[in-house]
């Protein structure tokens, strides 16, 4: 059987039919209303919610949020039915900022800008983008019930109104991406309760945490996407080709959990037995391996014990530009890198985090 991957220069791999165990991957998606009808249908029906129009009514300042070039969340498709909201609402164009969620990554390009929320939004609103090590836009908040430090950008707490834009997808570290995760670690600091999250899920298998919607890291991040301000969400589920299939808005929590239901019956699949080979491809997430790492982790759960994993991946921006000491230290074994933490031999622990989340699957 041949089988074809996305990336140009990439040639179709021939497998033989006697040694498939089988080729999986999310649900198509069937041809239905537009993303933006489909956001329309969400907002009027919210989850957990008084209608979007009826939070904005009164507000002064309303702050989007949305996620950056990493997620192929359709951004530019989700505004303009958000937008017709706080318009009824009576908000006033120039009361609504967007801001990008960068969380450790890069700032985004106008070109990137421009693409991912449309060059009318880009030229008629004002556009944002978080630092997180910009500690003069950082405010700290205190501490979760589980002692996690809250420390967001502080251009939140002057806005009335925050909604989160975003997509859900099964995630290694909260269960599903979405939600509050806009919030942490999108829009906080490098004093937040980013590394704990991160090393925290670095401690455990993928099975313990991936696709599983209610979990202790994931009600840590909601709890403090509510103390940041976040007060509704408009999050979607997506085909392979990025096609929108579902679109869930409301309550950042009660909208989140039914969304990561509908998600994980897209993603997950049905496997007849662990394979001694699988082979993958990281798309979209493929710009470099800290996205791309993605797609290693969910192999974790396909692969039998000492089997082989081959990710096929383009990774432009190489292995993380941010966190260059992963390429440094390299793939070492999780009880290598949870020592190097304790001994404080290492600087970047959130570098370390996804260093140990790769090694579990190596393991």
């Amino acid at each position: 059987m041949q089988i074809a991957f996305r990336y140009p220069g990439i040639p179709p791999l021939e497998v033989p039919e006697t040694n498939l165990l089988g080729v999986f991957g999310p649900q198509k998606a069937p041809v239905g209303p537009s993303a933006e009808a489909l956001t329309q249908q969400a907002l009027a029906a919210p989850i957990g919610s008084p209608p979007l129009r009826e939070l904005a009514r009164g507000a002064k300042q309303v702050l989007l949020l949305s996620d950056d070039y990493t997620r192929p969340t359709p951004v530019a498709d989700l505004l303009p039915p958000v937008l017709a909201e706080l318009q009824a609402a009576g908000v006033h164009s120039d009361a609504i900022k967007i801001m990008i969620a960068t969380g450790t990554h890069r700032p985004m390009t106008w070109e990137e800008l421009t693409h991912k929320l449309g060059s009318g939004i880009v030229s008629n609103h004002s556009i944002l983008q978080h630092h997180w090590h910009d500690e003069k836009n950082l405010v700290h908040l205190g501490e979760t019930e589980g002692r996690t430090p809250i420390v967001v950008d502080r251009r939140l707490l002057g806005a009335d109104l925050v909604i989160g834009l975003g997509h859900i997808v099964p995630h290694r570290i909260l269960g599903f991406s979405g939600g509050a995760k806009i919030i942490e670690p999108g829009l906080a600091g490098p004093a937040s309760g980013t590394k704990e999250i991160h090393w925290m899920a670095a401690q455990v298998p993928g099975r313990d945490l991936l696709g599983v919607a209610d979990n202790p890291i994931r009600r840590d991040v909601d709890e403090i996407g509510r103390r940041a301000g976040l007060r509704f969400i408009v999050n979607v589920i997506q085909g392979t080709e990025g096609e929108v299939m579902a679109v869930f808005a409301g309550d950042p929590v009660a909208a989140h959990r039914q969304g990561a239901e509908v998600s994980r019956r897209v993603y997950g699949v049905q496997l007849p037995g662990l394979a001694d080979i699988v082979i993958t491809d990281s798309y979209p997430a493929d710009v470099d391996f800290w996205q791309a790492a993605k797609a290693v982790y969910a192999t974790e759960l396909a692969v039998r014990p000492g089997g082989a994993i081959i990710v096929v991946t383009p990774c432009p921006e190489g292995v993380s530009k941010e966190h260059p000491e992963m390429l440094q230290r390299g793939v070492q074994p999780v009880a290598t890198i949870r020592q190097w933490v304790e001994k404080g031999e290492v600087a970047d622990i959130i570098g370390a985090a996804i260093a140990a989340l790769t090694a579990w699957v190596v393991k």
